[in-house]
């Protein structure tokens, strides 16, 4: 494998996860919106960033086939809106401790299975990375393990679990197949694609928020009673487009020019930066170190990913 591809595949993904981490504040600092009204309002203002670019490189768009177009709309339906509706309810129903947990497995996952459709490196050499990454994110969620097994609410766990395992699935299927798409059609650039995704997924999202503020009216809830947009509209409306430009156009070409630059397997594991950065994002919102089982754990999946990088470099 080129190791300069290899590299730029690498920051990439790095630098899209470091994006990606910032979804994760959003709850933290608007806790009074429901998780649907964040969620479309992301990807409202992910499309509405998309247009002016799109305009711009409106003659690439026009090479896309109807073909991938629809594989653009799959892909955003599924890696955007049910991942991230999935996720969100999951964590009403069980808290944020269990889900976090099922969704902190995707670097495994996404590599185990696309090395068993792909077999792009051996399981002898990536077995070592995934069992470091497997390590560091039973570390990281120690704590969160022990709180889940003194609740008693289990149903509610069950079901927060069930739609936990819904997001980790439509997240294991979206950076593959956007992998093989992108590697496949390498006539169009990760630009074009970030922008074909955005375009098919503000109609997606805007019915979605449309509905979701027809429910809040319909059903009396006091936090939209004076206004559409809520309690804080100004500050909602801000950190939307401030997602949805860096998170969700701008991670998403980034994403692509991972996906582009290294086998999927690999992919597949740099999606942990997304954890770590969500976990340093966390710990200086709630203004805390993490603890000596975090760090422990942290290191783990950093080792994880470097031990990866440097197997696949060799093969």
């Amino acid at each position: 494998m080129n190791p300069n591809k290899l590299t730029l595949g690498v920051l990439a993904a790095l630098a899209a996860g470091l994006l990606w981490g910032l979804v994760f504040v959003a709850p933290l600092l608007l806790p009074s919106y429901p998780a649907t009204m964040l969620t479309f309002g992301r990807y409202v203002a992910f499309g509405l960033v998309t247009l002016p670019i799109a305009w711009w490189f409106r003659r690439e768009l026009k090479l896309l086939s109807k073909a991938d177009w629809w594989i653009a709309t799959k892909l955003s339906l599924i890696g955007n809106v049910i991942y991230y509706l999935a996720l969100s309810a999951a964590i009403q129903f069980a808290g944020a401790p269990l889900p976090t947990l099922i969704i902190g497995t995707l670097p495994v996952v996404i590599a185990v299975c696309s090395n068993l459709s792909e077999r792009q490196i051996s399981w002898r050499s990536l077995a070592p990375s995934l069992v470091l990454i497997a390590a560091g994110l039973l570390c990281v969620n120690a704590d969160q393990l022990s709180r889940v097994a003194a609740d008693g609410s289990m149903t509610r766990y069950v079901t927060g679990a069930l739609l936990a395992v819904i997001a980790v699935a439509a997240w294991t299927w979206y950076p593959i197949h956007n992998a093989r798409w992108l590697q496949k059609h390498t006539m169009h650039t990760s630009m074009t694609w970030a922008s074909a995704q955005g375009l098919v997924t503000l109609p997606i999202a805007l019915l979605g928020f449309v509905v979701t503020m027809v429910w809040l009216q319909a059903s009396g809830d006091a936090r939209f009673a004076d206004n559409l947009l809520g309690p804080e509209p100004s500050k909602f409306v801000a950190l939307m487009f401030i997602i949805g430009f860096s998170a969700s156009w701008l991670g998403t070409l980034l994403w692509n020019v991972a996906s582009k630059n290294t086998p999927t397997a690999l992919t597949g594991q740099l999606i942990v930066f997304e954890t770590l950065a969500a976990l340093a994002y966390a710990y200086a919102v709630y203004q805390r170190w993490p603890g000596g089982l975090e760090i422990a754990g942290i290191a783990l999946l950093v080792l994880g990913v470097l031990v990866g990088v440097r197997a696949l470099s060799r093969g």
